[in-house]
């Protein structure tokens, strides 16, 4: 598929990451304004609330598009969300619908600056999943705590492990993490002690929005599956390495990873991105019958992991990696987390799990990276990393290559703040 074309003329660079194929949805705010429902073109973002207000779009009898979140647009199902793309499609093409590129007055009020706008979470997470699905991670972890011979659980190639996250600390691109407190136990002591976390790291995913529910006690196929999901972020699923150590069994993480997960600022449909659909990889062993996938349910997207200290001028790229080495699809990963009768709900969010390649440079995590701290990683600036320091800046991104063009996602980023002042206990 080539470039669509846009009389949005940022819209037409080979380099865009929002160009009129890509129409990624999100949620911003302008000065003196409340946040709102907007869509990305090139540089710009397309006021939908105003175009909503003004009749030249509608979904229905109820607004759906003044509100600081998707949620409602989303309940309405796919027909409206295929005839918004439409829509917007029509709306923004090259020799499409004049109503709004034949009216000079409203395009000066739609269309604002994504240099001039504040984005916001788009979406009100309702649940929070993370999973465990990336291979060369999870080899690479178990081999780093159990050796190469036991690195797979005897689950592992059978079953999209998972664990249920925090929705209340999912955070938009931009907003700054405060390094965790909790217990760690260092290998040499008898007991743990309590305090700031030493061993901060990022996980590289990315993230599903769910825009479609199921009843409770209805499985759902992975076909159905793939068809509730409206659409796909950059995740970071920020972690405590050292806290997690301690208490991850027998029952998984908790205080390692509820503090925070970031997700970048725009939703890119699956329909933005049917191009770049691929294959999961060839199997040791064959799935269950539920869990097999009747098309090709990953796609090929491009991953990129970049660190800036506060010493250092710029960022610099620690490791590029793409979504399609993933061992399970989120289509998958859903299907599995319904089968036994769990209802999903519209607004839910899964994280993929973090996202390594074969290759040193490929990996998703600075635990990989660093191979838990006993490979340093020396940076440009002459600095060396195992973990993020306070003051760090980790920022993930992604895009989906066209033949000409780029789907992409926007920056998933986060500065590392120092640990807050422990309280007096005693009161």
């Amino acid at each position: 598929m080539p470039l669509k074309k846009s009389w949005v003329q940022s819209a037409n660079s080979a380099t865009t990451n929002f160009p009129l194929n890509n129409l990624p949805y999100g949620v911003f705010s302008t000065k003196g304004e409340d946040p709102r429902c907007g869509v990305a073109i090139g540089d710009m973002i397309l006021d939908l609330s105003m175009l909503e207000d003004k009749g030249v779009i509608s979904t229905g009898d109820d607004p759906v598009f003044d509100l600081p979140f998707w949620n409602e647009f989303m309940d309405l199902g796919q027909d409206a969300w295929a005839r918004l793309r439409a829509k917007l499609t029509d709306l923004l093409a090259e020799g499409g619908s004049k109503a709004l590129s034949g009216n000079a007055k409203l395009c000066a009020a739609a269309l604002v600056k994504q240099s001039d706008a504040q984005m916001h979470l788009p979406i009100v997470v309702t649940e929070y999943t993370d999973f465990y699905a990336g291979r060369h991670h999870a080899t690479n972890v178990g081999t780093m705590f159990r050796g190469a011979e036991n690195a797979l659980p005897p689950n592992w190639l059978h079953i999209p492990i998972g664990y249920n996250g925090r929705a209340s600390t999912v955070v938009v691109s931009g907003t700054e993490i405060r390094r965790p407190l909790g217990q760690l136990k260092p290998p040499t002591a008898d007991v743990p002690y309590f305090g700031p976390c030493k061993r901060l790291d990022i996980e590289l995913e990315m993230g599903v929005i769910v825009g479609a529910g199921n009843e409770m006690g209805q499985p759902v196929t992975v076909s159905q599956a793939d068809e509730m999901i409206f659409g796909y972020v950059i995740l970071n699923d920020w972690s405590a390495r050292d806290i997690q150590a301690w208490e991850y069994q027998p029952l998984g993480p908790f205080q390692a990873k509820v503090f925070a997960s970031t997700i970048s600022p725009w939703i890119v449909t699956r329909a933005a991105l049917e191009p770049f659909r691929t294959s999961t990889p060839a199997r040791e062993f064959e799935l269950l019958p539920y869990l097999r996938e009747p098309k090709p349910m990953l796609y090929d997207i491009n991953l990129e992991f970049s660190l800036q200290t506060q010493g250092a001028s710029e960022p610099q790229v620690l490791s590029r990696t793409n979504y399609k080495e993933m061992y399970y699809s989120a289509a998958q990963q859903l299907c599995h987390h319904a089968v036994g009768g769990c209802e999903m709900n519209v607004g839910d969010l899964l994280g993929s799990g973090t996202i390594s390649g074969a290759e040193k440079d490929q990996r998703g995590s600075m635990l990989e990276l660093s191979w838990g701290g006993k490979e340093p990683i020396t940076l440009a600036s002459g600095e060396t990393r195992n973990f993020l320091e306070d003051g760090d800046t980790a920022t993930l991104s992604g895009f989906a290559q066209g033949d000409g063009f780029r789907v992409g996602f926007g920056e998933c980023a986060g500065k590392i703040l120092p640990a807050v002042t422990e309280p007096d206990w005693t009161k």
